[in-house]
């Protein structure tokens, strides 16, 4: 069957992120794209942080940054701020960045481990750029200040996920996307192989399809409500279950930092997000250990500012659908599964989702060979996002609440274990399956929360001789003249992307 018409059920950032992406299948085939959307449905619209992937997203698309940032009220991001995570006033940043460079093959946090034995007492953040212009405010594009002999900055953005949907809809509309007003009364199969063949609206306007993308959000209109394809919980591993959300402003006048805050409280955590004219907040928390009303007030009580909206409450099971493709549906966002924002990668899995659509897409057909690799594919994804999420949870010595004993004490996944036990062990890392995170972002969380090394790479301890100190030296002296010469992020902010007026 031929793919002539495609339907995006739901509109949001992934209906529209979606919508975008394929508006460019438009060039030179004959192909229809329609997004049914509702003003009357209310997105959840809280993912407002990214991770760098999503900046390549944008200019594979052709987007202009300062434009897109200035629609949005974006900033900059270079990482994530954890705050009372391993224990109470600990922090730590995860940064983009990684520590250092390899030397000699050797990975740097083994370089590093093996040199503070022998006495060096510099902390591994001096040797990451982000993290120290994090620290003190500061930014600079790689494009800024271009040479060699300084390393280069990984960034991404903190966006008003509503504003950005609307700019994906005009950039989508101009390339042939036609959006339609409703809601979804009925869905229609085939009786002959089971595909979704069309939708009817509230209006009894019928819309037929050959291929469907659901962003129809946590309710999964089609890859649950009518293929009933399954749902795979993780609530054991991730108990946060609730979610309340405000936006407010920044009452003291400050810039927004470069990065994202994630504070744990004593059954969850709290973001922050700031954006150029106001701040993102939510309480990510487990019901089974607090209530609505005492996660609202912990979350008001910790506010840059007064709240500028009501509070969105929210409820949530973690986990995934059990097929991401069922026949000729594809979901993404939350019509597909859901993992806290913990990371920033609710709007990555979208990113990747799509990615992997249009890579197998074919308009001569849906074959059960795309359906399985992009299942495969996604499923693997999913797990070691899941993993890397449960780490901040398992690796903790608090022991102030009933929630937190339940995180310390809690079964994880083998997955989990072996690289928990093994960078305990001598600070080895290993990546499978072209898995988002880095060595540096395990490594961070790991240190962060309190997993030492005890030991490292014993080939790191070749290089104690004086070349490779004073390679370590010039790496922490390249970033430590970088920052002191960079702008800050709100000054940086001003220049290059000014939001528009609201």
């Amino acid at each position: 069957m031929a793919i002539k018409r495609i339907v995006i059920v739901g509109g949001g950032t992934a209906g529209w992120m979606a919508a975008a992406a394929l508006s460019h299948v438009k060039k030179g085939h004959d192909v229809d794209i329609t997004l049914i959307e509702s003003e009357q449905i209310g997105t959840v619209g809280v993912g407002e942080a990214t991770i760098p992937p999503f900046v390549d997203f944008n200019r594979l698309l052709e987007i202009d940054e300062r434009e897109m940032l200035a629609e949005t009220q974006g900033t900059f991001k270079l990482g994530i701020q954890f705050s009372n995570w391993g224990k109470q006033g600990d922090s730590y940043i995860h940064p983009f960045g990684n520590y250092g460079y390899e030397i000699d093959g050797n990975s740097f946090h083994h370089i590093w481990h093996s040199h503070r034995q022998q006495g060096d007492k510099r902390p591994i953040q001096v040797f990451n750029l982000e993290t120290m212009a994090a620290h003190f405010g500061k930014f600079a594009r790689t494009e800024d200040y271009q040479r060699d002999d300084l390393p280069p900055m990984n960034y991404a953005y903190h966006i008003d996920a509503t504003r950005y949907a609307q700019y994906l809809r005009g950039y989508s509309e101009k390339r042939g996307v036609v959006r339609r007003e409703g809601r979804v009364a009925d869905v229609a199969l085939d009786s002959a192989n089971g595909f979704v063949s069309s939708v009817t609206m509230d209006d009894g306007q019928v819309l037929e399809g050959d291929f469907f993308v659901d962003c129809s959000g946590f309710r999964g209109l089609l890859i649950e409500q009518t293929l009933e394809t399954g749902y795979e919980d993780w609530s054991h591993y991730l108990p946060c279950n609730r979610a309340v959300a405000l936006p407010c402003n920044r009452d003291d006048g400050s810039p927004p930092p470069p990065f994202t805050k994630a504070t744990a409280h004593s059954a969850g955590w709290q973001w922050q997000v700031p954006l150029q004219h106001r701040n993102g907040n939510g309480h990510v928390y487990c019901s089974e250990f607090m209530e609505a009303d005492e996660a609202h007030d912990i979350l008001v009580g910790n506010m840059a500012g007064k709240p500028t909206a009501d509070p969105n409450f929210l409820r949530f099971v973690t986990g995934r659908r059990k097929k991401f493709w069922n026949k000729n549906v594809v979901a993404l966002g939350l019509a597909a599964g859901f993992m806290e924002p913990l990371e920033s990668t609710s709007i990555h899995l979208i990113n990747t989702g799509i990615n992997k659509l249009v890579s197998l897409l074919s308009l001569d057909s849906v074959t059960q060979t795309q359906e399985d690799a992009f299942n495969r594919l996604t499923g693997k994804e999913y797990d070691k996002i899941r993993d890397f999420l449960i780490l901040h949870y398992k690796a903790t010595s608090r022991d102030d609440s009933d929630f937190w004993n339940y995180c310390r004490t809690m079964d994880v996944p083998d997955s989990l274990k072996e690289k928990m036990d093994l960078f305990r062990l001598n600070g080895q890392i290993f990546r499978e399956d072209d898995e988002l995170f880095t060595e540096t972002s395990w490594a961070a969380v790991m240190m962060g929360q309190g997993i030492e090394m005890q030991g490292h790479n014993v080939m790191s301890d070749a290089l104690h001789d004086a070349k490779t100190k004073q390679e370590l030296d010039e790496i922490e002296k390249s970033i430590r003249f970088l920052v002191q010469n960079m702008p800050g992020h709100g000054d940086y902010l001003s220049r290059y992307c000014p939001a528009k007026a609201m």
